[in-house]
């Protein structure tokens, strides 16, 4: 067991850098005190859903948080919801979230474990689905949980106000959802749940479920969303503003190199593991000007990428970044990829780019080309089609961090 060795009040101060709400900071000073004193290390709770298969940026933030505590000395349990997830949660949506099948959040949550890993030390950490405990209960058992709460107390939150007052469907499995997910906190006896900001309401529900159920309540810490690349909305895959965990080096350190001057210290703030005092000296930096913002963006790049591909790869990617971009030249090595004309002897370049992994779909694909996203041997690409003799190559290239030879077979 690790010995917790960082006084409460850093310990404190640290957790508050980056979080959004501490609910409450008195009473997680006194658990901290108490775990101190008594070096019986808390007992901490991230619950997620597997409702998708891949994570990103805007998830590692309360994982990083989450890590923080387990170098703290504390328990740490990820608890992964393949139970909830076939309920769906409700949380910011305006309809009822597709039913998701047992398979598909089975083979979500196999990623899931993958992914986590990328941020928390496997060894010390509880890797618990919550399907462990909610499928044991019985009818009566669960009559006896949804009975702590009432109908006004559940539709009083934001997302179901409004789609009553819009007469939008809401489905009674769905009313039920955060009773599931508190439950959680009860089984584990948790001292602190983790969530981001738009979990507040599901989490305050398992502070009321463990404070009915005899336990002392579990302090919450909230971390904001995470803006996605264009800095506004939250980062998001159906959004196309993220920056995924199993992105490749070179598209993350590019993608975070696209992010705004204004933007970055956000970033930082959420993203670096650096303590409190190191962001401040590169905030008063960045004020005074003694430090330049494309030098600070490229270590911010260079260590997000440490973080998920290590210290060699991310060093890499630096490289990489400032042989194509800084000098605006290709790299040394480029990818080739093989393809060859249709019947009518052109290439659809909306299947080309699908082919090498470019874009989700062709749809999609031609977005990118109305938005002259798409270029061949540097010259803007709009027409969908385009004749090329066998043997022929050409550099394609999507966007800034995207690019690949293609040879004519």
């Amino acid at each position: 067991m690790s010995r917790i060795t960082l006084s409460p009040e850093r310990q404190l101060k640290e957790l508050q850098t980056g979080t959004d709400e501490i609910i409450s900071p008195g009473e997680l000073l006194k658990k901290l005190k108490k775990s101190w004193e008594s070096q019986v290390p808390l007992t901490v709770k991230l619950g997620a859903d597997p409702s998708c298969p891949d994570l990103h940026l805007g998830h590692a933030v309360v994982l990083n948080k989450l890590r923080q505590l387990q170098e703290f000395g504390h328990r740490i349990c990820f608890v992964i919801g393949d139970f909830t997830a076939m309920i769906g949660d409700p949380t910011g949506k305006s309809k009822t979230r597709p039913h998701l099948s047992a398979e598909e959040v089975r083979q979500n949550a196999e990623t899931y474990k993958q992914q986590v890993f990328k941020i928390l030390d496997p060894e010390k950490t509880e890797l618990l689905c919550n399907s462990e405990w909610l499928n044991k209960l019985s009818p009566a058992d669960m009559i006896r949980l949804l009975a702590s709460r009432t109908l006004q107390q559940i539709i009083a939150r934001e997302d179901f106000a409004r789609r009553y007052q819009e007469q939008s469907p809401i489905h009674l499995h769905e009313l039920i959802y955060p009773v599931m997910q508190a439950y959680d906190s009860v089984v584990l006896k948790a001292d602190i749940e983790l969530g981001g900001t738009d979990q507040k309401f599901n989490l305050l529900v398992g502070r009321e479920m463990q404070r009915q159920s005899g336990q002392e309540p579990q302090c919450l810490i909230l971390c904001p969303l995470l803006e996605g690349l264009d800095g506004v909305q939250k980062m998001s895959k159906s959004l196309n503003n993220y920056i995924g965990l199993n992105d490749q080096p070179h598209d993350i350190f590019g993608k975070v190199m696209s992010v705004s001057d204004q933007h970055m210290l956000r970033f930082f703030e959420l993203l670096s593991r650096k303590d409190t005092a190191a962001l401040a000296t590169i905030r008063q930096g960045l004020g005074d000007g003694t430090l330049h913002p494309m030098q600070v963006k490229q270590d911010l790049a260079q260590e997000i990428v440490s973080h998920y591909w290590g210290s060699e790869a991310a060093a890499a990617a630096r490289t990489h970044f400032e042989t194509v971009f800084s000098k605006r030249s290709l790299p040394d090595e480029l990818t080739e990829f093989q393809t060859s004309p249709g019947k009518d002897g052109m290439i659809n370049l909306p299947e080309l780019l699908v082919s090498v992994g470019f874009s989700d779909s062709k749809s999609a694909a031609r977005r990118i080309m109305k938005q002259n996203g798409l270029r061949i041997d540097g010259q803007t690409v709009s027409s969908e089609n385009i004749s090329r003799n066998s043997g022929e190559t050409f550099v394609l290239r999507q966007g800034k961090l995207k690019m690949i030879r293609i040879l004519v077979r």
